[in-house]
This record gives C-alpha cells, sequence and structure tokens, in this order.
C-alpha cells in the first residue's frame, strides 16, 4: 500500500543513511521499525494485563503467639536459637 508520510528532514536523511548502509530500502527500514514498535507496545500491553497471585488460604496465627514478639514467633517456629 502507498502512503504519504510527513517527515523530519533529519530522520528521513539519516534512515536513508542507515538504508544505504545495510543495503535495503527505506520502505523495508520503515516496516521492521514500525513492527518492532508495535511489537513492544504489544509485550507491554500483555505484560499489564497480568493478575498478581493473591492467597485465599485461612489460618493465621497460632493461638497464643504474640506477633509482636520475635521471640515468640522464633519459639512457634521452634528456632528459638
Amino acid at each position: 500500500m502507498k502512503t504519504t508520510l510527513d517527515l523530519n528532514d533529519q530522520l528521513l536523511a539519516d534512515a536513508k543513511a542507515l538504508a544505504a548502509q545495510q543495503r535495503t530500502s527505506l520502505t523495508r527500514l520503515i516496516e521492521e521499525g514500525l513492527q518492532l514498535r508495535l511489537r513492544a507496545h504489544a509485550a507491554s500491553a500483555k505484560q499489564r494485563r497480568g493478575r498478581l497471585p493473591v492467597f485465599k488460604g485461612r489460618g493465621g496465627l497460632v493461638a497464643g503467639v504474640d506477633p509482636l514478639s520475635n521471640k515468640a514467633m522464633l519459639e512457634a517456629l521452634g528456632d528459638d536459637a
């Protein structure tokens, strides 16, 4: 498909130079750039949709364990060293 783009003069000159250096066409260089940008956008959108795991279990502290005491917590673990 043909289209018209309004590009910054320096950007176009740099793109033409890179295309020549890589022995490819300006069209191919622009296509590759668009593909990279679209893939990056899709990956970041997928990453944002990820959900964090949530623990839905029951339980809590053992009766009689003071959660404000490191010593009590270690004793409850059996690691009273």
